[in-house]
């Protein structure tokens, strides 16, 4: 791909030019969320690159997985939009996460594939949207826990004080 590291670059850094709209109630309230999912994707990419569920050929770097710059970018900052907007409505993200997930699984990810950025090889695309479905229960889970957890705790607080 000509041009792989621009695309990269602008893959990794558009997204973040819509952060200023959100609050930064939003980010401090969803961060864990994000964060967390960030690194499950991570470790997930390094898994998925052994088992050779998918092909990214253009590397950040050596030994830095493919798919980071989607992580860091439309990923990262997609899951602070999408809590925004749907939290507290399971029904409702769970229907915004499937139009999205299957919009990238059954279109942007073609055309990843014709400008050579990533290509499925193990994983069918049925089974990358299942992957997806995983990933956005395990997301909003996380969230709710860590708001019962540390939501709790900070109330207290601010309430003892």
């Amino acid at each position: 791909m000509k041009n792989a590291k621009v695309f990269m670059i602008l893959m990794t850094l558009l997204p973040w030019l819509s952060i200023p709209l959100l609050k930064k109630k939003t980010l401090l309230r969803f961060m864990p969320g994000a964060l967390f999912m960030c690194l499950y994707v991570t470790a997930e990419g390094y898994f998925a690159e052994k088992k050779k569920w998918w092909w990214f050929p253009l590397h950040v770097k050596p030994n830095v997985i493919g798919e980071l710059p989607l992580i860091l970018g439309p990923f990262f900052v997609g899951s602070f939009w999408i809590l925004k907007y749907t939290y507290g409505k399971f029904n409702l993200y769970m229907l915004i996460n499937i139009i999205v997930d299957s919009f990238f699984t059954y279109f942007t990810l073609d055309w990843f594939k014709k400008v050579g950025y990533v290509s499925l090889v193990k994983l069918t695309k049925f089974q990358l949207s299942l992957l997806f479905l995983v990933k956005s229960v395990l997301m909003y889970g996380f969230q709710v826990v860590y708001d019962k957890v540390i939501g709790q705790k900070n109330s207290h607080s601010v309430t003892e004080s």
